[in-house]
């Protein structure tokens, strides 16, 4: 090794081996840092095999630290909580004045505040990045999203502006995002965004497949297919791909082998708090969660199935007779108008965010960001970029006059496959919760003068009238009494 290195990548998973290999194979000379050191070696020997990249294992913290140049740059890629604060401990020993820690970590956003704050107490700078592509993204190309300290995302912005997916009409997915946690905010909204994503796919599957009878051979078209148009994305690919491989510890296809458990690591649940906490409904988002919750109780639903099998629960399901080219039109429409919303949501709730910490983010730039690389990449987040491009000040992506042309086209569609799912017994949380997201977001007026009347009633807390402005209370059980007499 001949000097010192540009950048130093700490914690070798498949993540941090892929993005440090990524980072040298851009020309940037990279030391690299892992507690169990057969990881480094290991890392070292890819670095040969896939072109002599100029990447340098260490096995000691402190020959790690001391090999990168100054002022020096280091990005952590391990697991969120207690390991990112130790390895922040176990490096800042060695660490001086102006050098940079960079958390790529699905993290906690007011953890990175936390430690952005005790970093400058140290004189140190600290970005939280949110990293997006998976295994393939990180060796390729992902999206980035580095929140935190400005004059440290300046240190290395040459080198995320190489190692990001790069899209030939809208450049390098990264951007600073802004102050704070506000990186790790945007991608935990972009993991929330992919769980309903993932949701809607599935509940496309499930009808086609329950009701319409496809075989993963018809499955795999359709799938290939729609990838040719408005839903071409990167979960619509690997859905296409998943049905045309076979299992090949038996007969048949995989997929129909993989038991119907769905794990989760955390995001998701955090988006659906945040949004609560915020105030913003982000239905389309819940409703994943909890299928995610209800497919875990497998043992239980067993049982619930035969319970309900033996009382003649499907006595009253009528056997839908389908045409299947209609049915997979409407399937795509109804999908593609869902994901509308739950879009929709996640840009809600970060404008939401943005307002709250005063960070100022820019919706339009972060749907340029996701638009390669990243999990939830599709097409028309192409579309969402120009809707925030002609409105920054965009109420709802609904309401952009592009958006809410496509959902009244697909409105119909829409409820066609909602209803046939309920007649067919068949849940489809996802689009129908979207459904009424939309259905009561276009209405003028709700049923929620009830509510305020009936908690007015028992509780006294008010309300306010159509007509005159004003807060007014009404002693509704005294009239309903003397009414009575």
């Amino acid at each position: 090794m001949v000097g010192p290195t540009r950048i130093g990548l700490a914690g070798l998973a498949v993540m941090g081996q892929n993005l440090a290999l990524n980072i040298a194979e851009k020309g940037f000379p990279i030391s690299v840092y892992n507690r169990t050191t057969s990881k480094v070696d290991e890392t070292v020997e890819r670095a040969k095999q896939e072109g002599n990249l100029p990447l340098y294992g260490f096995h000691d913290p402190q020959s790690f630290v001391e090999s990168i140049q100054k002022p020096r740059v280091i990005i952590m890629l391990v697991k969120a909580g207690a390991p990112v604060d130790q390895t922040i401990k176990t490096l800042s020993v060695y660490l001086e004045k102006g050098d940079c820690i960079i958390d790529g970590g699905n993290e906690w956003y007011e953890n990175t505040e936390r430690r952005e704050k005790a970093m400058a107490e140290l004189g140190l700078l600290y970005l939280g990045m949110g990293v997006s592509g998976g295994e393939e993204g990180a060796r390729n190309g992902p999206s980035l999203m580095p929140g935190g300290s400005f004059e440290a995302y300046k240190y290395i912005e040459d080198i995320l502006l190489k190692v990001a997916a790069q899209v030939p009409d809208s450049g390098p997915c990264v951007t600073y995002i802004g102050k704070g946690g506000s990186g790790n905010f945007v991608k935990m909204i972009h993991n929330g965004i992919e769980y309903g994503d993932m949701q809607l796919i599935a509940e496309a599957y499930d009808v086609l497949k329950s009701v319409g009878k496809l075989s993963n051979e018809e499955l795999h078209h359709v799938f290939l297919e729609w990838n040719k148009g408005e839903l071409l994305s990167f979960l619509i690919e690997i859905t296409a791909d998943i049905f045309k491989i076979k299992d090949d510890k038996g007969d048949g296809y995989l997929v129909d082998k993989v038991l119907d458990k769905t794990g989760m690591k955390g995001t998701g649940k955090w988006t659906v708090q945040q949004a609560a906490d915020l105030s913003v409904a982000a239905p389309t988002i819940a409703s994943s969660l909890d299928s995610r919750f209800l497919s875990g109780l497998k043992d239980e639903r067993v049982e619930a199935a035969n319970v309900f099998k033996s009382s003649g629960v499907d006595d009253v399901l009528i056997e839908q007779v389908v045409d299947k080219k209609k049915l997979i039109d409407d399937v795509r429409q109804a999908l593609y108008a869902s994901k509308i919303c739950s879009y929709a949501q996640g840009m809600n709730l970060i404008r939401a965010k943005s307002a709250e910490k005063c960070w100022d983010l820019k919706l339009g730039e972060l749907a340029r960001i996701w638009k390669g690389g990243c999990i939830i990449r599709a097409v028309f987040l192409d579309r969402i970029k120009k809707a925030y491009d002609r409105n920054p000040d965009l109420a709802n992506l609904l309401v952009d006059p592009e958006f809410s042309k496509e959902m009244i086209e697909r409105q119909s569609a829409w409820r066609r496959v909602v209803c046939l799912a309920i007649n067919s017994g068949i849940s489809v949380p996802g689009m129908s919760s979207s459904l009424a997201y939309f259905d009561t977001y276009r209405r003028d007026r709700l049923p929620a003068n009830l509510v305020q009347a009936q908690r007015d009633y028992f509780g006294a807390h008010t309300y306010e009238r159509i007509d005159v402005p004003g807060a007014f209370h009404t002693e509704w059980f005294k009239i309903a009494k003397q009414s009575k007499i």
